[in-house]
């Protein structure tokens, strides 16, 4: 007889093949046609509310996997707090302002296009590029699987966002932390504006470094005895272009500094930097030494400018590289600025918006300052200035969009002054107040607000917010404040930004608005905008606030390290400011992308992998895996390599969900379901291991450690189901009567496995989850695992009587299982349960195995027969493995003495007859 048609084989639809790129956007489309999101919303409409503030990626090209990383992390987070009970809404944006945009709109128009344009041409046009590729990535992002607002997002473009910026920046000018200054800037030539911090990048950069004379004309009276000898003070500066601007030498008080014979005269050097500059300025012996105090006051003469440079004190002097002696140019540099103000000296700075020297320098008037080096080290030459000049690699500040070297420049800008109000102070006081994951993100942003100087809000570009100032043409009073900016707000309410630079200013201003200093009405409106920075800044009121109302703190920010510097710093500014609080309760950040061998990806470099190809190879859930398996507090890699192995490790788990699918065909929770104390102890033990998974991943997700996630699910499936309980529960579930105890006692216990792995994995394997809820038997189901709860582990589960008792027979399992190999290698068996094992165990052992039954742990070995023989010491286990006694059953292959005694049935044993005949 054929037994294989009377024993209970799995049968599922579902398919062992996920076909994912292809299955999945029949998903997204049941999970938007069904309203999942939104349904999720109100499921939870009364629960605590859990907020995960979504920082905006700028709208200005296809989606990377740098992006990719960052979303599918948020959306892990919120379906977690959403199945834990938490009302987690997802409201995404996007930053549609800002220098990205508008080079990329002026590169597609030409410079002559560009050139003939209105600003409200290029505004128009910026704003179309930025609607394109929201739509653009709004589609990439959804087939990430990340469920939100998708029709609601928040975009820096909108009016209504507009005019809360406003009213921010209002009330900044309430408080008196803005002021417009002269000062030097981080300044872009290319692009033409100033630069935030966030803006600039360092790449390394050769310049001409060189050791400069500057021959003292005044000296103090420490100096005066030495005059005879025409001493010099000698700068060494790795920027000889703002030699120009020289206004001052710093000197440190605190140092001592040496005349040095050169030739027939005396060079003034720090004390401790003599020896290293003997061989390369050809220096002689000491003649005297004076403190660096003793300098101050002195005047030196320029090497070409007819102007004398004032040696004064700066604590910013150090004793690292150059002579000890700093060359200060106050327009060009934070620490000349901070020092020379000290001193009454201006921001002095030659340089135009182009990067060319003005009139001012007529010896090199129009020249690119970058190209100005090699004649700047001929003229010190010509003047006998020259001590020494070689190339000079180090790290210099770029431009982050066109990548060309940017200068430190002076001009007119408007600022947040850090210390006014104690803003700094403020700051980093909330920074101590916040959540740090990780934990070192707090030192970095701390370092970073402690040592900032004032945030330049003004940009010198068409596309952005504009700062609501206006000029007088009377007596050049500029008028800046609360009132103005938010009566502007109001009309940008209504009509959007480009109100500013569209109707006549008599227009935009209050009724009888004139000049506060001379009552004049000829005004003449602002043209620089503010900050991206602020745009996106400012989210925590145009957003948070606006959607959950005033005093909402964000539970969560998460975004790249990069933004501990960018987002995460302007938002902290922007609120201690206004609000005297930061936006934010924890910030997450992750590291970036890089190739399987950790190098950055790049085009040239041929090792960029984009999400979209990611896809369409393996399908979102895959990518979503990736994101899991890695520890994003470093920089993680990717490569085919990794995506292949994490591919076998989707396998598993849909092999896990497919086979326990197959054996619940004919199972309903609710009329078959064995209750947890008439379970096989087997089925208990893998409801002990359900739990503790429970448990272990739910404070995993809690605590935002995903990666150990990914490796609990590897070990639960991989271990505790596939190399234990499926191995050894098969043979109960295909043999014994469909209805029995013992294969329902299976049955529930799978049943519950599934119900709970789906929610566990639900937040990260999205698609596959919701594909295994779908196929889940049972009614009273909600239509999605989104719609559920995170699972609970029953009370019960717990036993460690239970659990180690099994943790004892699975040591035994591992050693009897070792015997058997060595004997199918040897040829002596094929498959185990050709085999008959003699046990000899210590008395302990012993009777743990007699309690379970000894037919009961050979089905645990998978052999056919086991046997106890003489006790052995504690501990020690004695294995014998030899033929089984009896024949074979030809229905579940367990050799048994009772075949051939049933005459209906001669090829079955007796637990197989008792099922053919139940």
């Amino acid at each position: 007889m054929n037994y294989k048609d009377t024993l209970n084989l799995p049968r599922t639809d579902f398919p062992m093949k996920a076909n994912l790129p292809q299955r999945e956007p029949a998903i997204l489309e049941r999970w938007e046609s069904t309203e999942v999101y939104g349904r999720m919303q109100e499921l939870r409409r009364d629960a605590g509310l859990f907020l995960l503030h979504d920082g905006p990626p700028y709208a200005n090209g296809h989606i990377h996997i740098g992006h990719a990383l960052n979303k599918i992390l948020k959306d892990i987070v919120l379906k977690f707090q959403h199945l834990a009970g938490f009302r987690a809404p997802y409201r995404p944006g996007w930053d549609c302002h800002g220098l990205p945009i508008e080079l990329e709109v002026e590169k597609k128009m030409g410079s002559k296009a560009r050139a003939a344009a209105s600003v409200l041409d290029v505004r128009r046009k910026c704003g179309e590029y930025a609607d394109r590729f929201v739509d653009i990535q709004r589609d990439e992002f959804r087939r990430l699987g990340v469920l939100g607002e998708w029709d609601r997002p928040y975009l820096t473009k909108a009016f209504e966002y507009e005019a809360t910026e406003l009213r921010e920046l209002a009330t900044l000018l309430d408080g008196g932390y803005l002021y417009r200054g002269h000062k030097p800037v981080h300044w872009c030539a290319s692009c033409r504006t100033a630069l935030a911090e966030a803006e600039v990048e360092y790449a390394d950069h050769t310049s001409k470094s060189v050791y400069v004379a500057f021959s003292v004309t005044d000296p103090t009276p420490a100096l005066e005895a030495y005059s005879d000898r025409s001493p010099a003070i000698v700068i060494w500066t790795t920027t000889p272009w703002t030699l120009p601007a020289n206004l001052a030498i710093a000197v440190n008080a605190d140092f001592d500094y040496a005349l040095v014979e050169r030739g027939d005269g005396l060079v003034i050097v720090a004390k401790e930097m003599v020896d290293g500059l003997r061989d390369k300025l050809g220096l002689g012996d000491v003649v005297a030494t004076i403190a660096g105090s003793d300098l101050e006051g002195a005047k030196a003469a320029h090497p070409w400018v007819s102007r004398k440079s004032l040696v004064i004190l700066g604590e910013h002097v150090t004793l690292e590289a150059g002579t000890g002696c700093v060359h200060t140019a106050p327009g060009h540099g934070h620490d000349d600025y901070v020092v020379g103000a000290r001193y009454g000296l201006e921001p002095y700075a030659p340089v135009g918006p182009d990067g060319r020297f003005t009139d001012e320098v007529p010896e090199l008037e129009g020249m690119p300052v970058f190209n100005a080096d090699s004649e700047i080290v001929d003229l010190l030459r010509s003047r006998d200035a020259l001590l020494a000049s070689e190339d000079y690699l180090h790290s210099y500040p770029h431009c982050w969009r066109c990548k060309h070297a940017i200068v430190f420049r002076a001009t007119q800008q408007w600022f947040v002054a850090m210390e006014h109000g104690g803003l700094r102070e403020r700051s980093l006081e909330e920074i101590d107040k916040v959540e740090w994951i990780p934990k070192w993100g707090r030192e970095r942003i701390h370092g970073m607000i402690l040592t900032r100087p004032d945030w330049c809000l003004s940009r010198q570009r068409a596309w952005g917010v504009p700062i609501v100032s206006v000029h007088c043409s009377s007596c050049g009073e500029v008028v800046c404040n609360g009132e103005l900016t938010r009566h502007v707000a109001g009309l940008v309410d209504t009509e959007g930004s480009d109100v500013w630079f569209d109707k006549p200013l008599a227009e935009l201003l209050p009724p009888r608005f004139a000049c506060p200093a001379c009552a004049s009405t000829e005004l003449e409106p602002e043209t620089d905008i503010l900050d991206v920075w602020f745009d996106s800044g400012v989210s925590h009121a145009s957003v948070v606030e606006s959607d959950f109302g005033a005093g909402t703190v964000a539970d969560l920010y998460l975004e790249g390290s990069d933004q501990h510097r960018g987002w995460f710093h302007t938002s902290l500014l922007s609120c201690v400011g206004a609000r005297q609080r930061a936006p934010y309760k924890a910030v997450l950040t992750h590291g970036f992308v890089l190739d399987g061998e950790g190098k950055k990806m790049s085009k040239s470099a041929g090792n960029v992998i984009s999400p979209q190809e990611v896809i369409k190879q393996y399908g979102a859930d895959i990518l979503r895996l990736w994101v899991a398996a890695e520890d994003y507090r470093d920089d993680v890699n990717i490569s085919d390599e990794i995506l292949k192995r994490l591919a076998d490790s989707y396998r598993r788990v849909r092999n896990t969900a497919r086979n326990i699918l197959g054996n619940l065909y004919d199972f309903d929770p609710d009329a078959d379901r064995v209750a947890y104390q008439e379970m096989h102890e087997l089925d208990r033990w893998a409801l002990s291991r359900l739990g503790e998974f429970i448990d272990r991943c739910r404070t995993a997700y809690a605590s935002y450690e995903f990666h150990v996630v990914y490796h609990a699910l590897n070990n639960f499936c991989g271990v505790d189901l596939s190399s234990l309980y499926f191995d050894i529960v098969k043979d109960r579930l295909y043999c014994s009567p469909a209805g029995s105890l013992q294969r329902r006692s299976a049955q529930t216990a799978m049943y519950e496995i599934l119900s709970a792995l789906a929610r566990i994995i639900a937040p990260v394997m999205s698609f596959t989850a919701d594909e295994i809820w779908q196929q889940l038997p049972g009614a009273g189901r909600s239509d999605s695992v989104f719609l559920e709860n995170y699972p609970v582990a029953d009370p019960a589960w717990v036993d460690a009587e239970l659990a180690g008792r099994w943790q004892r027979l699975w040591t035994l399992r591992g050693e009897v299982t070792k015997a058997l190999e060595e004997k199918r290698k040897a040829g002596d068996i094929g498959h185990s349960l050709d085999a008959r094992v003699v046990l000899s165990v210590g008395n302990g052992d012993r009777e743990m195995l007699e309690s379970l039954g000894l037919q009961e742990a050979a089905y645990i070995f998978i052999v056919s027969q086991l046997e106890l023989s003489d006790s052995v010491a504690p501990g020690d286990i004695g294995i014998e493995v030899r033929e089984p006694a009896g024949s074979k059953c030809s229905r579940c292959w367990n050799f048994s003495e009772a075949v051939g005694s049933h005459d209906d049935h001669p090829e079955a044993c007796d637990r197989c007859y008792r099922a053919l005949v139940s």
